[in-house]
Order: C-alpha cells, then structure tokens, then sequence
C-alpha cells in the first residue's frame, strides 16, 4: 500500500473554488472527461449538501469545507485507489482556499506491487498538477461571465438614470422642480418602464402633471 498527499492553497475564495469543482468538467487540461453524472443529491438536517456521482460529494456551507471522494470502479481485483480532495477556507485568509489531495493505492497479488504502486502514485501527482490548472481555468471563466455581466448590469442602469436626470430641472431661484422642456414626457415615458416601486410611480405621476400644468399656466 502507498499514500500521496499533496497541499496547495488557491488564490481564490472558498465560495468561488467550490463552484468552479462543481463545474470542472469539461475543461482543456482533462479533454478526455466529458463531465460527471450526478446519481442522486440531498440536503441533510445539518445543512450538509450530499452528492452521488462517480464521486461522492460533501459540500458544508457552515464549515466552508467541500470534501470529493472516489474510487477506482475497474481492474478492483487486482488494484484499489481511493483518493480524497478537501477544499478548506484558508483559517488565515478568507480570501484563499486550501486543497488538501490524498490517495492510498493498494495492488493486489502482483509481483513489484511496490514499485507498481509508486508509477501509480507519479501518475496521480501530474494528474493533480492538471486538476489544479483546470481549476484556474474554469475560475477565470467564471471570474469573465461576472465581468460581463457586471458591464451589461451598469449599461442597464444608464438608461434609466439618464431618463431621470431629464425629468428635473433648476428654477430662477435655483431649486429643483419637474422639468418642462419638450423631451420630458420621453424622458419620463423611458424612466416609468424602469420602475417597479409604485410609490416611486406615483411621485413621477405627480411630478410630471404639475410640471405640465404649470408650464402651460405661465
């Protein structure tokens, strides 16, 4: 029998390295994986989301700490790997996590068991070496939809706050009232689709009629 373990920290938070583990699959680094069935899921009492794939998955909001286990399912009558992949918050930095790798390779009844083992354990290490860069990967493809979105979410917002700034205007005494000028109602017709307090709603009402009454009663 032989353990390999390995501990990276990742430059990214637990919340953000957890949801890219949960999106791994499919990735450059690992073209021959497809992605990963999902047999069955359930919440437990203690919060704890349980996962059945090809591997077995607890995912611990509270604790912040995701643990991945999997075993070989082929050639298990002549050799047995069970390996274990934990995400941890960083107990000094909640802006890290910290992966902890481990698996314990057992061959069976084969003559240089030990030194078959250790070729097993070199394979496990470079294949870990790729997992970690898959994970950089699907991380900075999530980090890039956040972005555009964020850039969608503020151009979306110009609309409106344009519209508004148009619906008021300074008087001779230098104090805000309803604007008058002839792109008002437009203006105010563009902000009214935005809205969805009807407080709000009815104060541009309000603030359009006594604008338009006025204006004509000058």
């Amino acid at each position: 029998m032989k353990i390999w373990s390995s501990e990276h920290v990742l430059e990214h938070p637990w919340e953000m390295v957890t949801t890219a583990a949960m999106q791994k699959y499919p990735n450059p680094m690992n073209p021959r994986v497809v992605g990963v069935d999902v047999l069955d899921r359930h919440v437990d009492p203690s919060r704890k989301l349980h996962s059945h794939r090809l591997l077995s998955t607890e995912w611990d909001p509270v604790k912040k700490t995701m643990e991945l286990k999997s075993t070989n399912i082929s050639f298990t009558n002549m050799v047995s790997v069970d390996e274990r992949l934990t995400y941890k918050q960083h107990p000094q930095d909640p802006e890290k996590t910290v992966l902890t790798q481990e698996a314990i390779i057992t061959v069976k009844a084969v003559s240089l068991s030990s030194y078959l083992e250790g070729l097993m354990a070199s394979s496990i290490s470079s294949n870990a070496n790729k997992g970690r860069e898959a994970m950089e990967w699907v991380i900075h493809k999530l980090n890039t939809k956040i972005e555009d979105l964020a850039v969608s979410a503020r151009g979306s917002i110009r609309t409106p706050m344009a519209a508004a700034a148009a619906l008021v205007e300074k008087n001779d005494n230098g104090d805000w009232c309803a604007a008058t000028g002839p792109g008002t109602l437009q203006a105010g017709i563009i902000f009214i689709c935005y809205l969805k307090d009807t407080a709000i709603l009815g104060r541009v009402f309000v603030c359009l009629f006594f604008g338009f009454f006025f204006s004509k009663s000058k």
